[in-house]
């Protein structure tokens, strides 16, 4: 599992610079997912063989009376979370009543707490250390994250009680997640897949506060069915909080090979909806779409036909994953969810044999050539896959510069026309033939 560390700090304090440079430091597997809005609140950072969950959070202005108590319990909530605090601070200005607010805040979570004090972007302000002290923290790092500078070692400090990541698991059961937001019937799913009442069900948002893990055999294979992973410190007003419900969600799919996402068919699909899927993808998971709810809507194959249309236009990054219409509640197409997640697990851990492989990027090459830069063209001398959940196809290529975005999407798409990918992502890498291994 990854550890989860959070960035606090009052307003202008240059958390979200440093949130970006951080998750951008070493990418995550999928960096952008097209045709998602967000602001972006979560991320994965993988540095050296450690990786994270990295948090940011709204500035937290205690001093204002009428303080937006949402940004609280958003910051209530990330710290709850996380295993390591990174507290952010003005270091071109003098400690303000607010950050001693933040302090004693902190103190209470007995968590680790790093100091970070930003915008030290040159020797003349590194003086100012000495006034953090006053915090009474014992980890301080001086930063600029507009300028990269002590980025490593803040890093090397957030991760140096962190053990090596891996996702090797040695159960041998596949798992898969069934994620969504509030009220879209993730208990009742379960439930109706277990064929028994194993899970709190009930109408109201958010009464789901533990995980549960149950295993359970299907078409002679095991599998475990993993309830979305419950808040560690209990709370409704969290779930009121839908910008950062999906927090609930992230255990879940971390210990997933497959992601079950949950729309509701009475409410139809929202932002948040995508939200939850593109971090599911960016965490490299297979995913299967569910309208849960179905038994509620009349005039079911018009109402299919147009639904499909819909999801096709708002989930346009995944258009690989299978979409499945049924009913939780009335166990309605019940029967039709369970060989679509086989399928997606058996697309992430599909492996390709090398020459056909290079059969297909040959053709796919000789029947578009990419375009010439500045009289130069891409030239792909050898593809292979390099790994699975998901497939990584690694490209040997003459300059890896000369990868438009465009390029790489028709390569993608040329491989999943020849191979049945159907419900994962897949990864494109390339490097420089002369890049050594």
């Amino acid at each position: 599992m990854r550890k989860t560390v959070c960035l606090i700090g009052r307003p202008n304090t240059g958390k979200s610079t440093l949130f970006n440079r951080l998750i951008h430091e070493e990418k995550s597997i999928i960096a952008d997912i097209p045709g998602v809005t967000r602001d972006r609140i979560y991320g994965i950072v993988n540095y050296n063989d450690k990786s994270f969950n990295l948090i940011d959070t709204g500035g937290i202005d205690l001093e204002v009376s009428d303080f937006n108590e949402s940004i609280k319990v958003q910051a209530e909530l990330a710290i709850d979370e996380s295993d390591v605090i990174v507290f952010v601070v003005d270091g071109r200005e003098e400690l303000t009543l607010n950050d001693f607010k933040i302090r004693d805040y902190l103190m209470k979570s007995n968590k680790k707490v790093i100091v970070a004090i930003n915008k030290i972007d040159d020797k003349k302000h590194e003086d100012n250390i000495y006034s953090y002290y006053e915090l009474g923290f014992e980890n301080m790092i001086l930063i600029s994250g507009e300028h990269k500078r002590g980025i490593t070692e803040l890093l090397n400090e957030i991760t140096k009680d962190f053990g090596v990541y891996t996702n090797t698991d040695i159960d041998s059961s596949i798992k898969f997640s069934i994620i969504g937001r509030p009220n879209v019937g993730k208990s009742s799913l379960v439930n109706a897949i277990l064929n028994e009442e194993r899970c709190l069900v009930s109408d109201i948002a958010g009464t789901t506060r533990d995980s549960l893990d149950t295993k359970f055999m299907y078409d002679k294979q095991e599998f475990t069915i993993i309830d979305t992973a419950g808040l560690r410190k209990k709370g409704k007003i969290y779930e009121e909080i839908e910008k950062y419900s999906f927090i609930r969600s992230m255990r879940s799919i971390e210990r997933s090979d497959v992601c079950v996402l949950l729309i509701n068919a009475e409410e139809g699909i929202i932002e948040h909806d995508k939200h939850i899927a593109s971090y599911a993808i960016e965490a490299g998971k297979s995913i299967v779409l569910v309208v849960n709810k179905w038994d509620t809507i009349s005039n079911k194959d018009d109402s299919m036909k147009q639904w499909i249309k819909d999801i096709r236009n708002h989930f346009q990054f995944i258009p690989y994953a299978n979409i499945v219409f049924l009913s939780a509640k009335t166990k309605a197409r019940i029967h039709t969810l369970m060989p679509e997640v086989i399928k997606a697990y058996e697309s992430a851990n599909k492996e390709i044999k090398t020459s056909i492989l290079n059969d297909v990027i040959r053709e796919a090459y000789d029947l578009h050539m990419p375009p010439s830069y500045k009289g130069k063209r891409l030239k792909i001398y050898f593809v292979n896959q390099s790994g699975t959940m998901p497939p990584k196809f690694t490209f040997n290529v003459n300059n890896k510069g000369l990868v438009h975005f465009s390029y790489e999407r028709y390569l993608e798409n040329k491989i999943r026309e020849s191979f049945d990918l159907t419900g994962t992502p897949i990864i494109l890498k390339f490097k420089n033939k002369s890049d050594s291994e």
